[in-house]
C-alpha cells in the first residue's frame, strides 16, 4: 500500500511538473490580439503556473518523507 501511494505522488507530482513548465511558457511568451509580446498579460498563466509549482513541491515532500517508516525505526541503545 506504501508503494502504490509513493507511485501516485510521484506521477502526480511529475505531471503538476509538467503543467507548471507549459503554463509558465505560456506566460512568457504571451501575446496581445496584434501578435505582439505582452509583459503584462497572461497573469492567469502565471497563477497557474506558481499553483501547479506549489503541488509540484507537495507531493515530492510527501513522496520523500512518507517512506519513513516508523516501525521499522532503528533504536539505538547503550
Amino acid at each position: 500500500m506504501q508503494n502504490s501511494r509513493n507511485v501516485l505522488l510521484w506521477v502526480v507530482g511529475l505531471v503538476m511538473a509538467a503543467i507548471a513548465i507549459w503554463q509558465f511558457s505560456l506566460f512568457v511568451a504571451f501575446k496581445d490580439s496584434q501578435g505582439f509580446l505582452e509583459a503584462e498579460g497572461g497573469t492567469l498563466h502565471l497563477w497557474l503556473a506558481i499553483g501547479a509549482t506549489v503541488i509540484t513541491c507537495l507531493c515530492a515532500f510527501a513522496g520523500i518523507f512518507g517512506r519513513i517508516n516508523k516501525a521499522e525505526e532503528l533504536h539505538i541503545t547503550s
